[in-house]
């Protein structure tokens, strides 16, 4: 099965020094010894950019272009490309007006959109709760997944 990446599991993935780095390295051991792919979609990298280039000061990761370019293509080699397609923008509306959503949640919204478009049901991400209100796919956390496999 396949398994989108919520931006917060790339830019820990990204860090090695970051606490999340090790869960996310673990879950995805788990994930890939199970047989999932693991996918990514245009927004993902929009976010990366975005909290990559970001100040340190700001809750960013102070990247140069040049250095998330190289993050880019080492992504590209890791993670399957999903492309946005014509039916992303009707299931997000569809999703912003059933569940009533407002503000930043709309950003996670688009994702759960490429999901369905997509047919992928899983969601890898460190904000499971963010996502439990939509029907149809299942927000798992690295925690979880380590911890489902036995790991500590």
């Amino acid at each position: 099965m396949r398994v989108l990446l919520d931006t917060n599991i790339l830019t820990r993935y990204a860090e090695p020094a970051e606490a999340g780095h090790k869960s996310v390295t673990d879950a995805f051991a788990v994930l890939r010894t199970l047989g999932h792919e693991f996918c990514v979609v245009p927004q993902n990298y929009y976010e990366f950019c975005v909290v990559s280039t970001r100040p340190a000061a700001n809750n960013g990761r102070g990247k140069t272009p040049v250095e998330v370019t190289a993050e880019f293509t080492a992504f590209k080699s890791l993670f399957m490309f999903l492309p946005d397609t014509p039916a992303v923008f009707p299931e997000w509306e569809t999703l912003v007006s059933t569940y009533r959503v407002v503000g930043k949640p709309a950003h996670d919204a688009r994702l759960v959109a490429a999901m369905i478009a997509h047919g992928v049901m899983y969601l890898l991400t460190f904000n499971d709760a963010g996502f439990r209100r939509y029907s149809g796919i299942t927000p798992i956390t690295p925690a979880a997944v380590v911890a489902a496999a036995g790991i500590s």
